[in-house]
């Protein structure tokens, strides 16, 4: 079995992390995937959304990913110099622009690349068993995936340097109180919550709703006088759509607009 799935129903695309024997630990081959399942959602014009989670462990140790597949990394297992690379992984990382919102649905294990993989998604939704954490110090690594720039602009400061330099577990509770997800379910409703947030996203807009998130990501990178002028750039750009024509009849002949994507 590939170690990432990728399944498309309806306006949402669902990528699942497929290695539960390993704790969905990733190999190479796993993150490049990622990177090809990323870039699907982008270039699919009938995709609004996606869902991102970790198969079945059929254990009691769930998981969502366990980071990057150490073994394979320090020589254990894998063909050295075969594609892809760890440049490759990196890449990844960095970002492959896509304004369409993607959820990491997150049960049990969230540690090191797997915390990374979470932040780079846009929200997250975990159960009341997950345990996060950023563990690479006590290997004697650090993080490489963006866990020591993307979690200061998730939470604050001091926490986004205690959390890699202790390497200790974020249980849920503390993990919604400072930020790092936007809700805790139980574990038998995880999925039905992120299909949940999925399908009230993919009701609006779409135009709307990347531009949205493509004014957040590009304004917080930049004094706030250049991220209205992006803001207002995006907003130009919407109300010349025909989707927001069709909204704005929508809403005055009050029924459901039907959006293109237009």
């Amino acid at each position: 079995m590939p170690p990432v799935l990728y399944e498309k129903k309806g306006r949402i695309a669902y990528i699942t992390l497929n290695r539960p024997k390993a704790l969905n630990a990733m190999t190479l081959e796993g993150w490049a995937m990622l990177g090809d399942c990323w870039k699907k959602v982008r270039d699919d014009n009938d995709v609004f959304a996606a869902i991102i989670t970790g198969a079945d462990t059929g254990s009691d140790r769930k998981s969502f990913c366990a980071g990057m597949d150490l073994k394979e990394i320090g020589g254990g297992s894998g063909d050295k110099g075969k594609a892809p690379s760890m440049d490759d992984v990196m890449d990844f990382f960095k970002g492959i622009e896509c304004w369409k919102p993607f959820i990491a649905a997150i049960d049990g294990i969230a540690t090191g690349g797997g915390l990374e993989l979470a932040m780079l998604c846009d929200l997250r939704i975990i159960t009341d068993k997950a345990r996060l954490g950023l563990r690479e110090v006590r290997q004697g690594l650090m993080p490489g995936g963006g866990g020591t720039q993307r979690l200061p602009r998730i939470v604050p400061f001091c926490l986004a340097l205690e959390i890699p330099m202790t390497a200790d577990s974020i249980d849920p509770d503390e993990a919604y109180r400072i930020g790092l997800v936007n809700k805790v379910v139980p574990q038998s409703e995880l999925m039905n919550a992120a299909n949940d947030l999925a399908n009230i996203i993919c009701k609006n807009g779409p135009l709307a709703v990347k531009a949205v998130k493509e004014a957040a990501y590009r304004g917080v990178e930049v004094p706030l006088k250049k991220g209205m002028e992006i803001e207002q750039e995006l907003f130009a750009k919407i109300m010349a759509s025909k989707d927001a024509m069709e909204g704005m009849m929508a809403f005055a002949m009050k029924k459901e607009p039907q959006f293109k994507g237009e």
